[in-house]
């Protein structure tokens, strides 16, 4: 089975290197957006979930232009990004990235439980890639039947440092880690195969 390696480049930006391929989801890349990082990430493809004309300044990322290897397939389905019968403000692209034997679902800022066809789309996955606490995203509890729903592997939770972009904290990654057996605490890069890792992940 292959492996992959994914870095957290904050919010919910991630890095995914399977062997001389890389992809980068959700560069906010200018630096622009107050809180987001400044990211000049060189990859092969990049991937933005969100539909707002101020998010995802995808043009600050070097793309090389290389393809994609034979065994790599991106699925995605569009939903609703608000929270809690909101407004619908913009959309929201969950996508199931396929790198040989092993799958990463980035859920983008999903806002609220996703459409049986979205849980399809995602069950089952090596990696899921879930906002907890973030504006506008799930809460703890959320997310946490969404990862019952999906049963992946293991699990990351994203925007649990929601406090430094000026919103409410709806949920936190803490509370979210809570209903696993098994936490495993990692540094902001991790390597996933057939062995593991297993349990939540909280990226430091």
């Amino acid at each position: 089975m292959s492996s992959v390696k994914l870095t957290h480049l904050g919010h919910a930006c991630f890095r995914v290197d399977y062997g001389d391929f890389s992809f980068v989801v959700d560069p906010f890349a200018d630096g622009s957006a107050p809180g987001f990082p400044n990211i000049r990430e060189k990859a092969d493809a990049v991937y933005c979930s969100h539909g707002h004309g101020d998010h995802n300044f995808a043009e600050g990322v070097a793309l090389s232009g290389k393809a994609a290897p034979a065994d790599y397939e991106m699925k995605e389905l569009e939903g609703f990004h608000d929270h809690h019968e909101g407004t619908k403000r913009g959309k929201n692209i969950v996508r199931r990235f396929n790198c040989g034997g092993i799958s990463v679902v980035h859920m983008g800022d999903v806002g609220c439980i996703p459409s049986e066809e979205i849980i399809e789309l995602c069950r089952g996955c090596d990696v899921l890639l879930i906002p907890v606490g973030g504006h506008f995203t799930v809460d703890a509890e959320e997310a946490w039947t969404i990862t019952e729903m999906i049963a992946p592997r293991c699990a990351v939770p994203m925007h649990y440092r929601g406090e430094g972009f000026g919103f409410p904290i709806i949920g936190t990654a803490d509370a979210y880690a809570a209903h696993f057996d098994k936490v495993t605490h990692v540094e902001r890069s991790f390597t996933v195969d057939e062995n593991g890792p297993t349990g939540c992940i909280l990226t430091l």
